[in-house]
């Protein structure tokens, strides 16, 4: 292991003139051959320590005083805002959301990785070949392949846009928290289609090559194509807007939608003992994703009591109408990835369960039920990510969370 006080460092030589001519380019304009060989030119002892010293005295200039004026004093509570706040974003505490500080600790405590999990009977199952049906097979590899570059967005998403116009340290360290669970996930899909040995390159491009599971990212990506331009800024009713849609689409819509016709179906494979390494995969991913979807729930739900403005009807009905349509390419995906009955559910079935959900999705975020009577067909998914016990901060009770060395598949 390298010492760092038995470190050597090596000395830095001075290359002769000579040397550093042969190095410029060739040019047949004298003017610019003499200002390449400048550049090249050998630097010599001290220049570079000068150099700094004259570099940090322009910090004492009058540049960006207001700037720091308003950074100079502690942080109070009340400064503290989820979106527009002026106040220093690296002064974490005194927190103002309890909740997001809360959710954060819990997901640090529900941390794994997917080479915990043994996928050798999973393996074995897949080159049988009477091991899976044909429509099995299918199921695995539509979910493995949406899955796969899901995540993905979602991560460029929350990386690119939300933690830089969302201006609360302790959300901001739960979306940190949020975005490397991202990115297990998609390490997790990845160990599933390699130790199965699927074509990497078909599986990864499927958002591109299959109609249902390409309209579904497209859905999500028109949602983050304005926001995650760098000069995007919030600050006026117009942007404030298109940042509070971006983040129903994705957390109520890509997380709390999208995500559950492949959820149920290979949980509900794993139920039969069937594909149970890729089933406990997801059992895991699913327990944080019902973090991240309360996390963003309570989010949205804090922006609207602190900018009363952005909820007016048309607001409203453009969320609805998000959460539906979300809906009904989930929907689509289940038609397609289950043309015929399977595993105890059909698309009729999956149906009403998507409905079921949605409801709760609008009723979560303030608006009214859309599908009267819809029920919950799969009460076993219950047991699994209980919606009635999906609560946010603004419910009364929350969901209990455990290591992932220590979560049991019973």
């Amino acid at each position: 292991m390298l010492n760092w006080d038995e470190y050597d460092e090596p000395k830095i030589k001075q290359k002769p003139q000579q040397e550093v001519q042969q190095q410029v380019p060739e040019t047949n304009n004298d003017e610019i051959q003499e200002q390449v060989l400048e550049n090249y030119a050998p630097i010599e002892p001290g220049d570079r320590a000068k150099e700094a010293k004259e570099a940090i005295q322009d910090l004492d200039t009058k540049e960006g005083e207001e700037e720091l004026e308003v950074l100079a004093g502690r942080v109070q509570v009340d400064d503290k805002a989820m979106i527009n706040c002026r106040a220093d974003l690296n002064q974490l505490v005194p927190f103002k959301y309890d909740w997001a500080w809360q959710k954060y600790l819990d997901g640090s405590a529900n941390h794994w990785m997917p080479q915990e999990i043994n996928m050798t009977t999973d393996i074995a199952l897949w080159k049988s070949e009477d091991g899976l049906t044909k429509d099995e097979r299918t199921i695995v590899m539509r979910n493995l392949g949406f899955f796969s570059t899901a995540d993905s967005l979602v991560a460029n998403n929350l990386v690119l846009a939300i933690y830089r116009l969302i201006t609360n340290p302790e959300c901001r360290q739960y979306i940190l928290r949020q975005s490397f669970e991202e990115a297990i996930h998609t390490h997790a899909y990845q160990y599933c289609i390699e130790s199965l040995g699927m074509d990497e390159g078909e599986i990864f491009n499927m958002y591109r090559e299959i109609p249902s599971v390409a309209k579904k990212a497209s859905w999500g990506l028109k949602y983050t194509k304005e926001i995650s331009d760098p000069g995007f800024k919030t600050g006026t009713d117009e942007t404030d807007k298109l940042l509070l849609k971006n983040l129903i689409a994705f957390y109520c819509v890509l997380e709390g939608i999208f995500f559950y016709c492949g959820f149920t179906q290979i949980l509900s494979m794993g139920r039969r003992n069937k594909m149970t390494g890729t089933a406990e995969q997801f059992q895991y991913i699913l327990r944080d994703e019902s973090m991240h979807l309360n996390f963003g729930i309570d989010m949205i739900n804090q922006i609207k009591i602190e900018n009363p403005h952005l909820w007016d009807e048309q607001m409203r009905h453009e969320a609805a109408q998000m959460i539906l349509e979300g809906t009904e390419l989930e929907v689509q995906y289940a038609k397609d990835t289950m043309p015929r009955g399977i595993l105890g559910m059909n698309a009729n079935m999956m149906e009403e369960y998507l409905q079921f959900i949605a409801n709760r999705r609008l009723v979560q975020i303030g608006l009214e039920e859309e599908f009267e009577g819809a029920a919950n067909p799969f009460p076993w998914m219950s047991e699994i990510m209980d919606l009635r016990k999906e609560k946010n901060f603004f419910e009364t009770r929350v969901i209990e969370y455990q290591t992932g060395g220590a979560l049991s598949w019973d």
